[in-house]
């Protein structure tokens, strides 16, 4: 498999020729999610080594966003999104990422996935808690609807909360020590802690995490103590200052000019609209068959 790839490879220097290995790969992991699931992690790597892992990413992001099979759309994505999160091979992708606020190349690779990752609620969060874009993650969260949060959409975010605690986001742990500066990530973490089962491991993990956040934060050496010992309690205590997608308080608006100035989640919702759509539509029609065999 290795050395087939590597030929596939040689032959996509080619730019003509590097479309048409992207397609053909799509269409193979669309007829057969086997192949996807077996050898999916495994031929998506190899190919970000060979071929640079920021081009494979965005072509696939392409092909993606106008994928007509919704269903694999979203299981394509979700396995994209844990490749990205998980594999050696893509650090520098995500550290590339890491700066979408303060790097135009970083910014432009975020839009870039954005697009299509919109067809998964967790591989958003996840793209967002990535790059730094608390707020905006906020605004997915709490834009979610019953639809939303099913049984496939709970083991994704049991899968998410397990990765927070890697060392691939050792940085977004760290941030949680001023916690008056990343108001925004605290909210989202709130935000997915409600959403989880109380019973579940995950739910019992994200909730020791959150309350090892100190009370405090530490400003120039200096110890600055929060209104309570609750760290949620300083997102209702700034709910009324300006506060940057990353965190920053009482920066001008206009300093988003360099960051990702989200002004709606209309792209997300839209998408998100025609996978309602869809789930309402197949269930309409199981009820027709359902009713047809009883008569």
């Amino acid at each position: 498999v290795l050395l087939v790839l590597d030929i596939h490879a040689c032959i996509a220097q080619d730019p003509l020729h590097f479309r048409q290995l992207v397609v053909f790969l799509v269409h193979n992991f669309r007829i057969d999610h086997s192949l996807l699931e077996r050898r999916g992690a495994l031929i998506i790597r190899r190919l970000c080594v060979l071929l640079d892992a920021e081009r494979v990413y965005r072509e696939l992001s392409t092909i993606l966003e106008g994928e007509a099979d919704l269903d694999f759309a979203c299981v394509m994505v979700q396995a994209l999104n844990l490749i990205l999160l998980t594999s050696s091979e893509l650090s520098e992708l995500r550290e590339l990422l890491k700066q979408s606020l303060v790097n135009a190349a970083g910014k432009d690779l975020f839009v870039s996935l954005y697009a299509s990752w919109c067809h998964s609620p967790m591989a958003i969060i996840s793209l967002c808690l990535l790059a730094q874009t608390y707020q905006h993650a906020c605004a997915v969260i709490q834009s979610l609807v019953e639809e939303d949060i099913n049984a496939k959409f709970l083991v994704q975010l049991d899968k998410l909360i397990r990765l927070l605690e890697t060392p691939v986001f050792a940085y977004l742990r760290l941030q949680l020590l001023e916690p008056r500066q990343y108001i925004w990530l605290l909210k989202a973490l709130y935000g997915l802690l409600m959403l989880l089962p109380q019973q579940s491991s995950a739910f019992k993990v994200l909730r020791r995490r959150l309350k090892t956040v100190p009370s405090y934060s530490f400003d120039g050496g200096n110890l600055k103590r929060a209104a309570s010992g609750n760290p949620y309690s300083q997102i209702l205590h700034h709910s009324g200052s300006q506060i940057t997608e990353d965190g920053d308080i009482d920066q001008d608006n206009g300093n988003l000019q360099n960051g990702i100035n989200f002004a709606s989640l209309q792209q997300f919702k839209q998408m998100q609209q025609q996978h309602h759509m869809l789930a309402k539509s197949r269930a309409q029609s199981r009820n027709s068959s359902t009713s047809f065999l009883k008569v």
